[in-house]
């Protein structure tokens, strides 16, 4: 197997230089680059991973812990946040070591798990709740974590969010545009961080317009399809149905068109729903769901990114030579993404975009 040694020899340059120009560093010409890289080609030169890992005190592995709540893999979001995330992982040449969590107990002691064990250089969160023992734990073991969404007593700490206020204000307007007055929602239990901030905003926005909600028409505590089935059916079966639900994901919303359909309303005419997410199958459901659009798989880049800048501030680990010339890029946001930016703290709050189809 060849060598740095061998690949200078081959192209008449120290080892520093080679080493240096298969890493992209800056000081080294693009010409020099070239050759190193195509004789290393040539030779069939592997990195010494191991030896790497050891000399930088890393295991370049992201810990990701799918949150009891999800049921595993069975949700397109975490399918779609995890495409994400292990793209850009791959970029800077780390692998992602995922877990599943059967409950919160166990979801902690897996986080414990893996910091004892010093199997992981850092964690992303994802589904946060306002109070989150896992940052809590983080912050405490002074470990590295970004966050896709905001926890109360974490401030400081790194994430990427979607503003669920202001989605909730583009949904409830145009419902309330449209005409609606009796509005109803079916969200996340409210220990859930954007659960709790959208309806928050729900309540809020439908006040400003004049339009109350009972609290009968508030279904809290929800994840998938078949939950929005039951609990839609329920609230058309209310001696005044609401016209309007709203949905704090794509499934739920899928199965509030389905009971909606069973129950012989026309969706989109006699009774409107909205979700959350645009997962894929959003725009080919029948009839199209009208959502908040979401870039999941960018978002995961997104997280992935803060999080391995948190893991240089944190404990010095330099990202691998062979991939440092990635680490001065970041994933670009689209020029029609509207971005509140901290960037002392590397936080990012992204202002979505309401898609309207066929169920409103």
């Amino acid at each position: 197997m060849a060598t740095l040694k061998d690949i200078a020899q081959r192209v008449n340059r120290s080892v520093t230089t080679v080493s240096r120009a298969l890493a992209g560093y800056s000081d080294v010409s693009p010409e020099t680059i070239s050759q190193v890289r195509s004789a290393a080609e040539e030779m069939g030169y592997v990195p010494n991973t191991m030896a790497r890992r050891l000399r930088n005190r890393s295991t370049e592995t992201i810990g990701f812990v799918v949150p009891d709540s999800s049921g595993g893999y069975s949700e397109a979001f975490f399918n779609e946040f995890l495409a994400g995330v292990s793209k850009r992982a791959a970029d800077f040449g780390y692998d992602l070591l995922v877990a599943v969590a059967h409950d919160k107990e166990d979801e902690i002691s897996i986080y414990r798990k893996l910091i004892s064990e010093g199997k992981v250089d850092g964690f992303i969160l994802t589904r946060t709740y306002r109070m989150d023992a896992r940052a809590e734990l983080l912050m405490k073991e002074n470990f590295p974590f970004a966050m896709f969404g905001r926890v109360e007593k974490a401030l400081s700490a790194p994430y990427v969010d979607e503003d669920g206020t202001y989605a909730m204000k583009l949904i409830t307007e145009h419902l309330v545009n449209r005409g609606h007055s009796r509005i109803a929602c079916i969200g996340q239990p409210e220990s859930i961080m954007f659960s709790h901030l959208r309806l928050q905003s729900v309540k809020e926005h439908l006040a400003t317009a004049g339009v109350h909600i009972p609290e009968d028409y508030i279904r809290m505590g929800y994840f998938s399809q078949k939950d929005g089935y039951e609990q839609a059916r329920e609230l058309l079966r209310l001696p005044t149905p609401p016209s309007a639900i709203i949905c704090f994901n794509d499934l739920l919303a899928f199965g509030a068109v389905n009971a909606g359909k069973d129950a012989g309303f026309r969706i989109g005419k006699d009774i409107a729903v909205t979700g959350f997410d645009d997962i894929p199958m959003s725009e080919h459901y029948r009839p199209p769901l009208t959502t908040i659009s979401q870039p999941i798989q960018s978002i995961g880049g997104m997280v992935v990114d803060l999080l391995l800048d948190r893991i240089q501030e944190l404990r010095g680990i330099t990202l691998q030579e062979h991939v440092s010339e990635v680490t001065s890029r970041r994933i670009p946001i689209p020029e029609h993404w509207k971005v509140e930016a901290d960037h002392h703290n590397h936080q990012l709050l992204l202002k979505p975009e309401l898609i309207i189809r066929g169920t409103t």
